[in-house]
């Protein structure tokens, strides 16, 4: 199935972000994932405020974001898996064929897909259950430096631990839209070139029932350049980094995202949906 790209292609749109505001200093911020089953809130000592933000639309000007400058990178790659129905089935063909794609893409020598998340808003539904994930409505990045550390403990032998540690490795989200072209609530990236690590994030604590990750929220600054990809059909992927052990300044780390209501999205546009992979990427 091959899908055409919505026409015509804005230059930018606008945005009403949810940009994150860190508890009292000293005082760790946390989230508790598992929600509330009647409400579909989590319980966290972290709060939100909104801003409204320009977001450049990047149709026609791809090349001006890699993953090792802007932190993330669109491609054009389509899957031979289409149904994204039974978790099963994505395991045993998409992520075989999601592994080559990052390993080409990357020149990676070895990819391990950790997990994956299927989300389809539901509008009007609060639930946000594990197995009925919408659309992220908060500015974030998946790791931490420390969690990114503790995934490649958590998911590899101990044996092959200490010798890909010593090598370059990145942690990256293979995100796509699936179903239909994702007009509705797309994904909105931040240009790290524009982010200030050490002002614009702060570490956030994910409370599971059996272990602790973590994550990191962003906060407002008007410096940050926020992007977007109009109209990505299930034909695209973005790579989205989530972390690099190259901290030198040389190479973007992370990628601040976000899923965001579109003040130019027709009526009656389909709820979107999608598919993230998370991979831990190693280098020789």
């Amino acid at each position: 199935m091959s899908f055409a790209m919505a026409s015509p292609t804005p230059e930018s749109t606008t945005g009403r972000l949810n940009f994150f505001i860190a508890p009292p200093a000293g005082v760790r911020a946390y989230l508790n994932i598992n929600a509330d089953p009647k409400t579909g809130i989590q319980d966290t000592n972290g709060s939100y405020a909104e801003h409204e933000v320009v977001i450049e639309n990047l149709r026609g000007k791809e090349d001006s974001a890699t993953l090792d400058t802007a932190g993330f990178q669109l491609y054009h790659r389509p899957s031979k898996h289409t149904a994204f129905t039974d978790d099963a089935e994505i395991e045993r063909e998409y992520y075989p064929e999601s592994i080559e794609t990052i390993k080409e893409l990357t020149g990676a020598s070895r990819v391990v897909l950790f997990d994956h998340t299927i989300r389809r808003r539901r509008p009007g539904q609060a639930d946000d259950s594990p197995q009925r994930r919408q659309p992220v409505a908060q500015t974030h990045v998946d790791q931490t430096h420390t969690s990114s550390i503790a995934r490649v403990h958590r998911h590899l032998p101990a044996s092959d631990v200490p010798e890909l540690l010593r090598h370059r490795f990145q942690i990256i989200n293979l995100w796509r839209p699936i179903s239909r072209p994702a007009l509705d609530w797309p994904l909105t990236l931040c240009d790290y070139r524009t982010v200030d690590p050490k002002t614009d994030t702060a570490p956030v604590a994910l409370i599971y029932p059996d272990r602790e990750g973590e994550t990191l929220g962003v906060k407002y600054n008007p410096n940050q350049k926020w992007k977007y990809f109009y109209g990505m059909t299930p034909e695209e992927i973005i790579l989205i980094k989530c972390f690099d052990s190259i901290q030198d300044g040389s190479v973007a780390v992370f990628t601040p995202h976000t899923g965001f209501e579109d003040p130019a999205t027709p009526a009656g546009t389909p709820p979107r949906e999608s598919i993230e992979l998370r991979a831990l990427v190693f280098y020789d």
